[in-house]
């Protein structure tokens, strides 16, 4: 794993390490909502108790939903903000902004309590959500632009390890506040709270990288381009290796150029190649948020409950056990798997593992049905169907981390060329967000009157619709961001060798004259 090439790499991998914090956030939060509202005080505090001290479950229901999906609300509008915003002012100072916008949101969360009521935490959840939004759309554009294409799909791929890493963190911190600090406001401050610590490392962090050398490109930068680019490479500025991938960024660019000029957002959509990328990027996400994972991964204590692991510990401890499992498995693939499987065969054999546990936790439960504990009733220990199902579902997340997890991002990443890549980034990490929200709010209605019912139409999904899907979609390993014009079409094999070859040409010609003047001002 760590070759010599993964070295000479160290600053790719530093300038994804950082910009990922961001990502941190992102599973951080999809994780931390489920668990906060599930905890005895938060629902006495905020009113979901009856006058008789039991919880109102129309009640706590609905502020579970709520808590959960504004957050998706805020991220969809501020996913599609961003493409604008990156293509103006550039990926590292798009990727700052939205990040001190996350945190004002953060503070709105932690402050809440007392006389401030639950509409700081949605109104927190909300400005957070576009902070989460603008990164996610953002971040893997930035890290993918930046990447040799030999190691993209694993640079790229730490996006869903980070993801993974949020969660589980969200899981332990919820487990710890609930049997440390179970009966005061420190159930939710300090897992709201937490989420300042990712956004401050990764904003310091974000002050020592560099821009992307092909937005700098496409801005006609093309000097602080080529230094940028030899930093990131740890080669010479002259090497002919930072030329000759200088000169296809550069033919791609002007490419793009010469037949998109003046035609602004409308050809960026509909020209030649483009549709077909835009319609992988949102279905690619529709069937993603459709999988089971996020169901399970927002609402894993209740989903553990739902399947017999009765009581708050209970259910958060298996509900942090499942994010250790998450993350394991998400580090392994992504780091052994992602280049040597290839993208097509990763999908669908993640989705055929993941639909085959959900039939099997489905036909489980409808056979072993839960029988619900009373109130005052001491939790009973989980019998053996529950840990069966529960033995399902950390398998089942290890299928969705060796495909539908990491993949998604990273195939969205490889096949938008720079001019469009913004938007293509945006339009998929608006899909992620709509139905993110869409299943998040439906979540908990689903299991409450579906039951065994809700894993047998995940199965179905996964099987039925994302395996299928997966086998139409064009391999992508191994090959440049610069190729995917001539695998969707835009342009030629023959055109695109005429344009690298005469930019290469055009930047050996500049470097001979850099060279000769330097040595007669030598001379001189």
């Amino acid at each position: 794993m760590l070759d010599r090439d993964s070295f000479k790499n160290i600053r790719v991998y530093w300038l994804a390490f950082v910009s990922y914090w961001g990502i941190i956030l992102f599973g951080y939060d999809t994780g931390i909502a489920g668990g906060v509202v599930s905890q005895p005080y938060f629902e006495t505090h905020f009113g979901l108790a009856d006058a008789d001290g039991k919880v109102n479950q129309s009640k706590e229901t609905e502020v579970a939903s709520n808590v959960v999906s504004v957050l998706q609300a805020g991220a969809f509008f501020g996913a599609l903000g961003s493409a604008p915003i990156s293509a103006w002012i550039g990926r590292r100072w798009t990727l700052i902004g939205f990040t001190l916008v996350f945190c004002v949101g953060a503070v709105l969360t932690t402050l809440a309590g007392g006389s401030r009521g639950i509409g700081y935490i949605y109104g927190g959840r909300v400005i957070s959500g576009i902070g989460i939004g603008g990164i996610s759309a953002v971040a893997p554009a930035y890290v993918s632009e930046c990447s040799p294409k030999d190691v993209r799909g694993r640079i790229t791929g730490l996006f869903q390890i980070m993801v993974a890493t949020g969660v589980m963190i969200s899981y332990f911190i919820n487990l710890g506040v609930g049997l440390h600090m179970a009966h005061s406001p420190n159930v939710w401050r300090i897992p709201f709270g937490f989420q300042l610590v990712p956004a401050g490392i990764m904003c310091l962090g974000l002050l020592t990288v560099k821009e992307s050398p092909r937005w700098l490109a496409s801005k006609g930068r093309i000097h602080e381009a080529m230094q940028n680019l030899a930093y990131l490479r740890k080669e010479p500025n002259d090497s002919p290796a930072v030329r000759h991938e200088m000169a296809e960024i550069e033919a791609a660019i002007e490419e793009e150029r010469g037949a998109r000029e003046g035609l602004g957002i409308k050809e960026a959509f509909f020209g030649k190649g483009n549709l077909v990328r835009f319609v992988i990027a949102f279905v690619i996400f529709l069937l993603q948020q459709w999988s089971g994972q996020n169901s399970v991964g927002y609402y894993a204590p209740q989903i553990f409950t739902s399947i017999g692991y009765s009581g708050t510990t209970n259910s958060l401890l298996a509900s942090g056990i499942y994010g250790i499992v998450k993350v394991v498995a998400t580090s392994l693939f992504v780091f052994f798997f992602v280049e040597s499987l290839g993208r097509k065969i990763s999908l669908f054999i993640s989705s055929l593992g993941m639909g085959t546990m959900f039939f099997i936790i489905g036909a489980i439960l409808k056979t072993h049905p839960v029988h619900a504990v009373q109130p005052g009733q001491a939790p009973p220990p989980p019998p053996p169907a529950s840990k069966a199902m529960a033995a399902m579902l950390y398998i089942y997340v290890c299928f969705y981390s060796m495909g539908w997890g990491p993949i998604p991002w990273v195939y969205v990443s490889d096949i938008f060329p720079t001019r469009t890549r913004h938007y293509g980034l945006a339009v998929a990490s608006g899909s992620q967000w709509l139905w993110n929200f869409v299943v998040s709010k439906v979540t908990p209605t689903l299991e409450a009157d579906l039951g065994y019912k809700l894993f047998m139409m995940f199965a179905t999904i996964n099987i039925g619709g994302m395996a299928v899907f997966s086998l139409l979609l064009p391999e992508t390993k191994g090959r440049s961001l610069e190729e995917m014009d001539i695998i969707f079409g835009a342009v030629t094999t023959e055109t695109r060798a005429v344009f690298i070859e005469k930019q290469e040409l055009a930047l050996h010609h500049e470097v001979h004259e850099t060279t000769s003047e330097q040595s007669v001002d030598r001379k001189v």
